[in-house]
């Protein structure tokens, strides 16, 4: 007995701690899993998109503003002028303004009125092209590509890639049925590009010609070119590189620090030696803010071309960190808006417009950690600019209108309200993406004559022809019976004859 109860408290006891830990593995489960499913359900709301790149928008915007402020102080001061240290702050705040009246503009713009204008923009950039080549414009570190006017800075390029953007997914788009053949896949595309492309490289502009480079590859791709075109165009993107760098020895001094900064540290290679000096100084959470040695004279054009090695050095490993999974998010918001709209025009330029942000980006911070060669090409959003800031967010603000036309937002806004932004912002409900009237014709071979014309004859969708016989159910095409299944008329024809 005395056994039997040792053995039955001692399987009690042991049984005890077992049921006392069980409940609290479940509960981590149930933490984790919950975590993972509120995420979940928060990125299946209709509006999490639109409200994924306001909030990418606003945080980068206000660590540029942090960033301008700490890296233009030491440059703005000058006694001799009375300029005071906040002198390149204030103008950037005055950009940031208009930026973000042009973001406004651009989210409350309706999507078929700025389809509609690509053409017109696409005009008036080449000729602010021509313009920008001739006295009118101002020579600016070697580049004859700027129009100041009151002390205020134009740069036509920037205007120019939006209008490629907007006119290219709008051509691309009307030759839809058309572009499995090469000449309307090319034409009229390639050529008005490679026309912006000497123009820019005229002033010269090589970072100008890159990313309108990246804009025309990001059109073919969401288009649906086929990929032995790339490779095509990444060969002669090649050559022309090659060319370039040797066409002009400032060029062919950036490819030379490139290979080797070390050479010549006080000369060519000083940018990109002092902002790895400038990353590597910073460590893993960085000096602080304010705190940074570069920007006194060491790297030139800290705030400008090289201000992510600044981020690097007053804010560390983390900040960098927090700056590139910022890009990083809004490479997978806007991809995200591509894939979940309907309508081609929108996925066209939701994914071209998404993977010109990225990608400059990523060449900017790769020549700043020693990957790329020095090209001159801003951080959207953090760099201090004019031109560049107010078209960056020009085009979020397309993207966030993009955002508001996936299918889920639109039903969303229209039958639940505009949402709190949406009140605030005043912004009107988006209309539903229609699908425009297919007719036969010559692309397909769907004419149904041997010469090939169209017949004028619509073709309706299945859900249209559903639609048609859920409202007039009595409405169906009944086949009209051949001559020879009725029986006499036929007999006796074959009777006669």
């Amino acid at each position: 007995m005395e056994e039997r109860g040792r053995r039955g408290a001692g399987t009690w006891r042991d049984k005890l701690p077992q049921r006392a830990e069980r409940p609290r593995r479940e509960r981590k489960q149930e933490a984790r899993f919950g975590a993972q499913f509120a995420l979940t359900a928060w990125l299946s709301r209709p509006l999490a998109s639109f409200h994924l790149v306001l909030a990418v928008t606003g945080t980068l915007t206000v660590i540029g503003i942090v960033m301008v402020l700490s890296a233009s102080s030491p440059s703005s001061y000058d006694p001799a002028t009375g300029s005071s240290v906040y002198a390149q702050f204030q103008k950037h705040l005055v950009f940031v303004a208009l930026g973000a009246i042009v973001f406004l503009i651009g989210l409350r713009l309706p999507l078929k009125r700025i389809r509609a204008l690509s053409s017109t923009a696409m005009v008036v950039c080449l000729g602010l092209l021509v313009m920008v080549l001739t006295p009118l414009g101002t020579k600016i570190n070697g580049s004859q590509g700027w129009f100041v006017v009151a002390g205020f800075s134009l740069q036509p390029v920037e205007l120019a890639k939006v209008a490629l953007a907007l006119w290219g997914a709008h051509i691309l788009v009307t030759k839809y049925n058309l572009l499995h053949q090469w000449r309307h896949l090319l034409v009229p595309v390639v050529p008005v590009a490679l026309l912006m492309f000497a123009l820019v490289m005229a002033q010269p502009d090589l970072g100008g010609t890159i990313t309108l480079g990246v804009v025309l590859l990001a059109l073919l791709w969401f288009a649906g070119a086929p990929k032995r075109l790339f490779a095509v165009i990444f060969a002669g993107a090649l050559v022309g590189a090659v060319v370039l760098a040797f066409a002009a020895s400032y060029r062919l001094d950036r490819v030379t620090a490139f290979f080797n900064p070390s050479a010549d540290p006080l000369g060519k290679g000083m940018q990109a030696q002092q902002a790895l000096y400038a990353i590597a100084e910073g460590g893993f959470l960085g000096k602080g803010l304010v705190q940074g040695q570069s920007k006194w004279r060491y790297l030139p054009n800290v705030e400008h071309d090289f201000i992510f090695a600044l981020i690097g050095e007053e804010l560390g490993f983390v900040g960098c960190g927090v700056v590139i999974g910022l890009f990083g998010l809004l490479a997978v918001v806007g991809t995200r808006i591509a894939t979940r709209n309907l309508d081609p025009w929108i996925r066209i330029v939701a994914g071209t417009l998404t993977v010109w942000v990225v990608a400059q980006a990523g060449i900017n911070i790769g020549y700043v950690v020693g990957l790329l060669p020095v090209t001159g090409v801003t951080l959207p959003l953090i760099s201090y600019g004019g031109t560049s800031l107010i078209v960056t967010m020009l085009l979020l603000g397309i993207l966030a209108n993009c955002a508001r036309h996936e299918p889920e937002a639109v039903a969303a806004l229209r039958t639940q309200g505009p949402g709190k932004f949406g009140r605030l912002l005043r912004l009107p409900a988006p209309d539903p993406y229609r699908p425009p009237t297919k007719r036969r014709g010559t692309p397909a071979g769907r004419s149904g004559s041997k010469s090939g014309r169209p017949t004028g004859r619509r073709v309706r969708t299945v859900e249209q022809r559903q639609e048609r016989r859920r409202v007039n159910p009595e409405r169906r095409r009944v086949p009209p019976q051949r001559a020879g299944r009725s029986g006499g008329r036929t007999s006796k024809r074959r009777g006669h004859r």
